[in-house]
């Protein structure tokens, strides 16, 4: 049931989490699973149990970024952006995002963006300022 409530909070909290495989990672590890809650119980402290799942975590997003430096389509740059729940943007903060992208190929994605209504876009050119729409 503390999982469920940890999966919860973490979603709302940080929408990044729905893409996370923590239970996988979880089944893949669970004689330490089960060894941070015996230690947690025998201790009557959490810390145990709160460090393995700050490991789950931590391999979890080493998992991320790993897949994340695969090469992107447009639309895959556009749907991992959106999971970053940033609101208003400018280019320069997407390529922040995406560091190996030319000025070209961000422009070019911001433009399939408004097209595609993810994004409405307010200015011209250095002074353009994007806002998601979902």
């Amino acid at each position: 049931m503390g999982r469920l409530w940890q999966t919860i909070i973490l979603k709302e909290k940080y929408p990044i989490f729905e893409s996370i495989p923590l239970e996988t990672i979880i089944r893949d590890t669970q004689s330490d699973y089960y060894q941070a809650l015996s230690l947690s119980d025998k201790s009557g402290k959490s810390t145990p149990f709160i460090e393995y799942m700050l490991r789950v975590i931590d391999t979890s997003l080493a998992q991320l970024l790993n897949y994340t430096n695969r090469i992107l389509k447009d639309t895959d740059r556009l749907d991992y952006f959106l999971l970053l729940t940033i609101k208003e943007f400018n280019r320069k903060i997407y390529m922040g995002v995406f560091k190996d992208i030319s000025t070209a190929t961000a422009s070019r994605d911001l433009k399939l963006g408004v097209k595609l209504g993810v994004f409405e876009k307010e200015g011209d050119k250095t002074k353009t300022i994007y806002r998601v729409k979902r």
